[in-house]
């Protein structure tokens, strides 16, 4: 893979921005409902988040350099101090 802009992927274009030193970072897929109801009534909202692996690996990253953080499923959005993922994910992003 050379340095220049990889081509985009689907409609959005975003693919067209990702350059290599992009693609040698993790990324991040953080999957989270905020309520137990929604995690059970919902379940193409889960499928939709786990996709985004996928879409990641569609726009060039390893798959083994997407991460996806997950334990959140059914946390209120009120407080980080019970989200452990929202923890992990704030920092493995600074």
């Amino acid at each position: 893979m050379t340095e220049q802009a990889l081509q985009p992927v689907g409609r959005s274009g975003v693919g067209s921005k990702l350059q290599e030193h992009h693609l040698r970072r993790q990324a991040m897929v953080y999957v989270r409902q905020s309520h137990p109801q929604q995690v059970v009534a919902h379940v193409e909202s889960t499928a939709r988040q786990y996709a985004l692996v996928e879409r990641a690996v569609a726009y060039g990253w390893l798959p083994e350099r997407v991460i996806v953080i997950d334990e959140d499923q059914g946390q209120s959005g009120q407080s980080i101090v019970t989200r452990l993922g929202f923890q992990r994910l704030l920092a493995e992003v600074s």
